[in-house]
């Protein structure tokens, strides 16, 4: 049974299925699975720790989830995880720690959908943090993203198992995610395209919105505007696997108890 550690800093939309993309039934035997988190701040005095906390539990393998894993707290972590086989996965900043991250002989996954969120005051409460969740969810499902992140993170769990050495360094941009989606209809790959491509964009909004504009005035719209981009974003998504549905075509990749990744099309039949 091959032990993970999860460690998660902070909050991307990723961080809340991640441990849970390697055992969606709660089945697998192959497996056992802890995870550390420090909630929605990831400061160096609150990560302080965690990398020690998860330690105890001697995984043979680490991922760590974070957003900008190039800011002062996740590099503590990253600059901790060294020598130690581990996985980091986070959005699009964390490509400019990818040549810290590899110093350290670490793997990576780095999500350009997995945009920002629309962090201020006056328009950022806890329902709307929930929404905007919820909706980067059914974008990064569809698009094929957490498959990837399946396939990904278990050709290294399998690495494990055989003695053998292999840790993804990806960047997932939307022809990346789509190649793991399964869509076969045209329209709705069009659709999932473009949910990415907009949420990519929503991202350079709440950007601009958070760190570069000064002005409530024209601060608070342009949050607003791109999380009504996330929410049409996120409608396409569903319009999309609703193509796929209404074909009986949807690609499903369960895990088996052992570990494998299995696959099926038809919903009446078996995974195999």
């Amino acid at each position: 049974m091959v032990k993970i550690g999860v460690i998660k800093t902070g909050n991307i939309a990723t961080s809340l299925v991640l441990d849970l993309l390697l055992d969606e039934r709660a089945d697998r035997e192959d497996i056992s699975v802890r995870t550390v988190g420090t909630g929605a701040k990831m400061t160096p005095q609150e990560v302080s720790g965690v990398v020690d906390e998860v330690a105890r539990f001697e995984p043979e393998i680490i991922l760590y989830v974070s957003p900008n894993p190039g800011a002062p707290g996740p590099k503590k972590v990253i600059n901790e995880l060294d020598g130690k086989r581990a996985i980091v996965v986070g959005d699009g900043p964390g490509v400019k720690a990818a040549k810290l991250i590899e110093e350290k002989g670490l793997g990576y996954v780095f999500i350009l959908g997995d945009v920002m969120i629309g962090a201020r005051r006056e328009f950022l409460d806890p329902t709307e943090m929930a929404l905007f969740n919820a909706h980067m969810l059914k974008i990064l499902a569809v698009t094929g993203v957490f498959r990837l992140l399946q396939t990904e993170l278990d050709k290294a769990i399998d690495a494990v198992k055989k003695g053998e050495e292999y840790l993804p360094r990806i960047v997932v941009d939307a022809e990346t995610a789509l190649k793991y989606s399964g869509i076969q209809s045209p329209e709705a790959m069009d659709k999932a395209k473009e949910a990415y491509t907009m949420a990519v964009e929503a991202g350079k909004l709440n950007v601009k919105g958070c760190f570069m504009e000064k002005d409530p005035e024209k601060y608070v719209p342009m949050v607003a505007e791109a999380h009504e981009l996330i929410r049409r974003a996120a409608a396409l998504a569903d319009e999309a696997r609703e193509i796929e549905i209404k074909k009986d075509n949807v690609l499903r990749t369960p895990h088996y108890r052992d570990g494998r990744i299995l696959r099926k099309r038809r919903l009446l039949e078996k995974p195999r």
